[in-house]
């Protein structure tokens, strides 16, 4: 839930209800006729999300593969001082002119210095890069001690596991991409493997829980309510319901 809190005069608190689910759900099918409305959408609940973790007035903050700034956006109008880092320029003028501070450079390899932003965020980047684990490490390595890493992904085994190609990526990303292929005369945006890979939840957990160098803060299935949080301890079960994982850590 988004808006004013008639209380304090800001922002009403983040909660993850059933509610917020289905209108997300709900712009999320109008993700190929309306983007504007579903990014809009997603971004704004996120800045709302992110702000339970931590202040974003005067943070700075980068947009880990933002492409045309919607996250950007919504991050700069709560306060926060952003830069939009991504390795395609056409992404990043997909609605023009590129965000207004963007870079372009690699989330394997980003153009910024060590402990040098408050938070580091990206949304639904993972799955599309052939290293998530190295992108994960740059997302921590830029981020200043105390500060904090946001880090989603839609997991493969859920039945948007295979973006566009779903639910056919459940016979095989590369059966998936062919049958596309043949229906619509061209190779999907999403590739399988190419521009998008096979990524577990359990993979980035044990990357989580791996680390001395940052506190798991939150692990959660992003989009949905917040009881059903447990569904993301449980092997197996976890790789289809979560959807989107949710990793937040806070840097030591």
């Amino acid at each position: 839930m988004t808006g004013q809190d008639t209380t304090t005069g800001g922002p009403a608190p983040f909660r993850a209800t059933l509610g917020r689910s289905f209108r997300l759900f709900s712009a999320f099918r109008q993700e190929q006729t309306n983007p504007d409305h579903f990014y809009g959408t997603l971004a704004r609940d996120t800045v709302a999300q992110l702000r339970s973790y931590t202040p974003l007035d005067g943070a700075v903050v980068v947009d880990v593969g933002g492409g045309p700034g919607y996250f950007t956006d919504a991050l700069t109008a709560a306060g926060a001082r952003c830069v939009c880092v991504d390795a395609d320029p056409r992404e990043l003028g997909l609605r023009g002119s590129p965000p207004g501070t963007a870079l372009l450079g690699s989330a394997l390899d980003m153009p910024m210095r060590t402990g040098s932003v408050d938070v580091c965020l990206s949304s639904n980047v993972l799955e599309h890069v052939s290293e998530p684990e190295r992108m994960a490490d740059e997302m921590v390595r830029v981020t200043r001690p105390g500060g904090l890493v946001y880090l989603s992904y839609t997991v493969w085994l859920c039945p948007w596991g295979g973006h566009e190609t779903s639910p056919w990526h459940y016979l095989g990303g590369p059966y998936a991409a062919r049958r596309f292929t043949r229906r619509h005369g061209h190779r999907p945006k999403n590739d399988f493997g190419r521009t998008m890979f096979a990524l577990s939840a359990s993979r980035m957990l044990s990357w989580a829980r791996d680390r001395g160098d940052t506190e798991v803060v939150d692990i959660l299935p992003r989009y949905l309510p917040s009881w059903l949080r447990p569904v993301v301890h449980i092997p197996g079960v976890r790789e289809i319901v979560t959807w989107n994982l949710l990793l937040v850590l806070r840097k030591r």
